[in-house]
């Protein structure tokens, strides 16, 4: 049975469904201590008394740092069409983030002042409750044994430093590029069963930019745990994100566009490209307000909303 914990700069803290919370009992420092102690978030759930209003804006990151923070890329068949791949085809393929991107889940998104063309990814977070050792085998019967929570993550991406670079590390570690939360959904292998079920929801200003459930996935979780064991390990704490539907502001080109644009000296390529995506309306600006949310459709199992605003970057004096 899950259990919802949140996180506030003093303490752990079960949510009830109407978002009341009690604290949690517990010496954890860390989301690898707390995940450590289930038994104490299963007595504070357990509780009668105690339970009171917390402001959301005290919140933050229910995954503590350090710790690993891999991704998956293009993992949704609809994100893998709109980035021109055939879903058929497309690798099991990882990258990492800078877990100094973390951030929580009310937190600003600061745009640094070189990136115009910021992008949102909404995205199923899984948290490691063991390590996740070299060679790995993980079937599906074994996946509870190394995911032990569940979160709502976005995987905010400067595309002008992702392209024209061809990598991943700058463009989408930033500080306040991976805002996680609210909640850390501490899950058993009944949860896990049902993954596919969650939706996956992200809106900007209240407009719906993507809308998908789990079983888009190309690379379900347990193949691509087995995958990552062949060369990362992952310990307790420890985060993979689980890839982004598609609706994002980023799309190919189209064929014929990219075929022109590959007889182009590349300088030229960049600089055509970049003036018509600085067009485009959907890459996110100072003062949007991006909300990511994650639920099953029968609201048996609920992340929780996240709900973060840009901001241009502050600079040092």
């Amino acid at each position: 049975m899950s259990a919802a914990v949140v996180r506030t700069g003093k303490a752990w803290w079960v949510q009830r469904p109407d978002q009341r919370v009690r604290r949690i009992d517990t010496d954890a420092g860390t989301t690898a201590e707390l995940l450590a102690d289930r038994k104490s978030v299963e007595k504070a759930a357990a509780a009668s008394g105690g339970w009171q209003e917390l402001d959301e804006r005290e919140l933050v990151s229910p995954v503590t740092t350090p710790c690993r923070v891999v991704a998956q890329m293009v993992n949704y068949r609809s994100h893998a069409r709109d980035s021109g791949f055939d879903p058929d085809l497309v690798p099991t393929t990882f990258f990492r983030k800078a877990s100094g991107s973390v951030t929580g889940p009310c937190a600003d998104v600061e745009r640094p002042a070189h990136v115009r063309l910021l992008d949102y990814e909404v995205e199923l977070g899984l948290v490691f409750g063991s390590e996740l050792e070299l060679g790995a085998d993980v079937t599906t019967e074994r996946l509870p044994h190394y995911v032990a929570a569940l979160v709502v993550a976005n995987d905010f991406s400067a595309r002008d430093v992702q392209l024209p670079k061809t990598q991943f590390y700058e463009s989408k570690s930033y500080p306040t590029f991976t805002p996680l939360g609210p909640r850390l959904v501490l899950v058993d292998s009944a949860d896990l069963a049902r993954l596919e079920r969650l939706r996956l929801v992200c809106e900007v200003n209240g407009q719906v930019r993507q809308d998908s459930t789990a079983a888009d996935m190309i690379t379900r979780p347990d193949k691509a745990l087995t995958v990552l064991a062949r060369f990362q390990t992952m310990q307790p704490g420890d985060v993979l994100l689980t890839g982004t539907p598609g609706g994002t502001a980023l799309r190919s080109p189209g064929r014929v566009t990219e075929f022109l644009g590959s007889l182009l000296p590349t300088r030229r390529k960049w600089e055509i490209f970049f003036a018509r995506q600085a067009k485009n309306p959907a890459y996110l600006q100072p003062g949007d307000v991006v909300t990511s949310r994650i639920a099953s459709l029968d609201g048996g199992l609920d992340l929780g909303l996240q709900r973060t605003t840009v901001r241009n970057a502050r600079t040092s004096s």
